[in-house]
């Protein structure tokens, strides 16, 4: 089975970090086929910026996401630009604070507190790791455990500790909670 993911944001906001983990996670670590692209405008900080992520059971000779089963839009940017091509049964995870209007849709939405679990964690670019466990808890593609060695792994000198308690703060969320009907204009 095929699964197309894409993590959408501005430059800064770590949208293919947290694509890169998740490859490493599912692929390197949970045994998974995981091919991971990634996208963004020259500009370094505030153009748009995505990582796609193409996990599979199978070898995967198609590497693009055309269709995202989940798109983890961290900004209204990426809600614009992203979700008229998330498949009608797919799933939208956006940002409470960057992604406050959800047009309609026939996908599932959640609208997650991404950067206000990050901001009590103390550090507002950790809302990638929130992002990334409310993925895997959703969805059911890696396992807390595979993720967080895969952001330890991948975190720069002296923040795996920072990260990790994003991820599991993410993690520890009331997904049902998150649930919305759209449009939502928060």
């Amino acid at each position: 089975m095929r699964t197309e993911i894409r993590f959408a944001g501005v430059g800064g906001q770590g949208s293919v970090l947290a694509s890169t983990i998740l490859a490493e996670a599912a692929g390197g670590l949970g045994g998974q086929e995981a091919v991971q692209t990634q996208f963004y405008e020259a500009a370094v900080r505030d153009g748009a910026a995505a990582g796609d992520i193409v996990l599979g059971d199978e070898p995967i000779t198609f590497p693009w996401v055309i269709a995202p089963d989940f798109l983890i839009a961290q900004h209204m940017g990426a809600i614009r630009a992203h979700l008229d091509l998330v498949k009608p049964e797919g799933v939208v995870i956006a940002d409470t604070v960057y992604a406050p209007q959800i047009p309609e849709t026939p996908a599932t939405v959640y609208h997650a507190p991404l950067t206000e679990i990050a901001d009590a964690v103390g550090v507002r670019r950790v809302s990638n790791m929130v992002a990334l466990a409310v993925l895997a808890k959703i969805s059911g593609v890696v396992t807390f455990d595979d993720l967080d060695a895969a952001v330890v792994a991948r975190s720069p000198f002296g923040s795996a500790t920072t990260n990790q308690d994003a991820l599991k703060r993410g993690f520890d969320l009331d997904i049902d909670a998150l649930r919305v009907e759209t449009p939502v204009n928060a």
